[in-house]
């Protein structure tokens, strides 16, 4: 029995951004059908509570894998240098058992997030939208910049961060990278009026104003994880046409659209429904121009699985990674 070890700069080389957005259409179809299994996720906190580890599980015929992503937060690392998430994807073949392949996980969610915000927005945006506002300096600022541009023809990238120093050292290595006019801004509302807009922050509060946001945008909101916490104002949820990745994730963690819901703010039914179910044609999109569309991504053990074996499929093909006896 051999299995297939692949590290993050390999993951990088073999999950181009728009492939991982084309590889989250049939995940996010996975789990809004429930071709695909997702049971709850085990977090644990460690002993002297330094930090946790989490097991996210999952398991699809269809795919013809089940597996697992296993990461670890430790907050105190990258004082040290080391990243605060480590982790991988561990992929088994549904047939047999067998364990076939450990990809690096970290590099995996920061690809995959931002493909599946690509979809929505290749899904969602006007077709004419070509500026881009970022909300954040992160990891997965620059892979939303990726996930914008491979969707849309982004011609302007405006970066709005809490630290202008750091904003603009990003912005002047992001014009680098891409060859794009990438500037950064002290002003939250110039980022929050593009075209499209990401706010990828962690902000427990508000970031984003509804006032801010022009008639005809696309917005992801990525970085609020917790039924408290959401990085866009009531107002904004109020005007806009609701998507969500998972329903059940939503209720559970989605404060964003679930906060302004408790307030009366929204009706339940103010959410059209998932990314899968639009992917099927089973609830509309975008009607008119002038609509301002949302969607609300929480993250699924479905897009680490589909990613990770497309990983798989590419680095049996190419003969990447280590094939190592188990």
């Amino acid at each position: 029995m051999s299995i297939r070890i692949v590290n993050a700069a390999e993951v990088r080389q073999l999950l181009p951004m728009d492939e991982c957005v084309d590889a989250m259409e049939p995940a996010m179809v996975a789990a809004s059908t429930g071709t695909i299994a997702i049971p709850p996720r085990l977090i644990s906190p460690l002993i002297d509570e330094t930090g946790f580890y989490a097991l996210m599980p999952g398991s699809s015929a269809e795919l013809g894998n089940y597996g697992a992503k296993v990461i670890s937060l430790h907050p105190g690392n990258p004082a040290a240098g080391r990243p605060a998430i480590q982790g991988f994807v561990t992929l088994f073949d549904h047939v047999t058992g067998a364990p076939v392949a450990i990809v690096e996980g970290a590099e995996v969610t920061a690809i995959r997030t931002a493909a599946a915000s690509g979809l929505a927005t290749r899904l969602l945006a006007r077709e004419d939208a070509s500026s881009c506002g970022i909300f954040g300096t992160g990891v997965q600022a620059v892979t939303h910049i990726d996930a914008m541009c491979a969707v849309r023809q982004v011609s302007e990238i405006v970066v709005w961060g809490r630290d202008f120093d750091r904003a603009a050292a990003f912005a002047e290595e992001q014009a680098v990278r891409t060859g794009l006019p990438v500037r950064a801004t002290q002003q939250a509302e110039e980022a929050g009026s593009c075209d499209l807009v990401c706010t990828v922050t962690g902000s427990p509060e508000p970031i984003l104003k509804g006032e801010w946001v022009r008639d005809g945008a696309h917005v992801n909101l990525v970085g609020a994880h917790a039924r408290t916490t959401r990085e866009a104002d009531s107002a904004l949820i109020a005007r806009g046409v609701l998507y969500v990745d998972l329903m059940e994730s939503c209720r559970n963690e989605g404060g964003d659209f679930m906060i302004p819901l408790d307030e009366g703010v929204i009706a339940e039914e103010a959410i059209v429904g998932e990314l899968g179910q639009l992917c099927c044609g089973e609830i509309p999109g975008r009607d008119n121009a002038g609509q301002v569309t949302i969607y609300n991504s929480l993250g699924m053990t479905a897009q680490d699985l589909f990613a990770a074996r497309h990983v798989y499929d590419k680095a049996r093909e190419l003969d990447v990674g280590i094939e190592a006896q188990f």
